[in-house]
């Protein structure tokens, strides 16, 4: 695959495709990192969906954003995030998962704005719709991209939360009823330490009840990308094109 570094809207991106020269994307895919990892973390996901399903490649245009913020004061100079997070998460302690559903980080309506403007460049960019896009991210990637797709004028193609969690409650509650039909892929780790599983239940009930078309795929396993969610995630960008 072709991999390509650039700039779309605010944020610097890693665009991949095997696209026949002279030939425009049917679909652009948009993949967000979770917190402290690499800007390139999930890069490699480009070429193992199209192996997984080839009639991907001449069609797909994959897009891998660097979340804004790093994290090098952290003592990780190579880790981003779209946000940040409270001392208790970031340590693995037990929280509050209902204060943490209803809060909305510091942070988030930043990362929301570089985003949208990269989505507002690639369209131009590729002269797709916002409905020939598809959003999705992993932990506080599937966080951000939630919110974005429940925000967008247009609905995008449809949305994958990899081991995402629940947060702005209220907002996201009234703002879902306004994308009924909405495709969604979820998936989550039973034995997620991190963002507990039952929390990805309640997000799930919370888009369902709004009308949205989501998949919920658990797996027995922790805080990752399980193989089988990829297996499914290729399946669900090949019924979008």
């Amino acid at each position: 695959m072709r991999r390509v570094s650039t700039r779309l809207g605010e944020l610097d991106c890693q665009v991949l495709d095997a696209i026949p020269e002279g030939a425009a994307p049917e679909l652009a895919v948009v993949l967000c990192h979770g917190f402290g990892a690499p800007a390139t973390d999930l890069v490699p996901l480009a070429q193992e969906l199209v192996e997984l399903k080839p009639e991907l490649a001449p069609k797909v245009r994959f897009v891998f954003p660097a979340a804004p913020l790093s994290l090098g004061v952290m003592g990780m100079p190579f880790a981003r995030a779209w946000f940040h997070l409270p001392q208790e998460v970031l340590m693995g302690r037990e929280r509050d998962w209902d204060l943490f559903a209803v809060s909305t980080p510091e942070g988030l309506a930043q990362a929301r704005r570089g985003l949208m403007s990269l989505l507002s460049a690639l369209s131009a960019a590729t002269k797709l719709p916002y409905g020939r896009i598809v959003l999705g991210g992993f932990s506080q990637g599937g966080m951000v991209t939630t919110d974005v797709a429940l925000r967008l004028e247009e609905a995008p193609a449809g949305l994958c939360i990899l081991s995402g969690t629940l947060i702005c409650q209220a907002e996201w509650k009234q703002r879902a009823e306004k994308r009924k039909g909405l495709p969604v892929l979820q998936s989550h780790g039973r034995y997620d330490d991190i963002l507990a599983f039952h929390q990805a239940e309640r997000l799930n009930k919370l888009l369902t009840d709004a009308g949205l078309s989501v998949e919920l795929v658990p797996f027995n396993g922790p805080h990752t990308i399980a193989p089988e969610v990829l297996e499914r995630m290729a399946e669900f960008l090949h019924d979008r094109l």
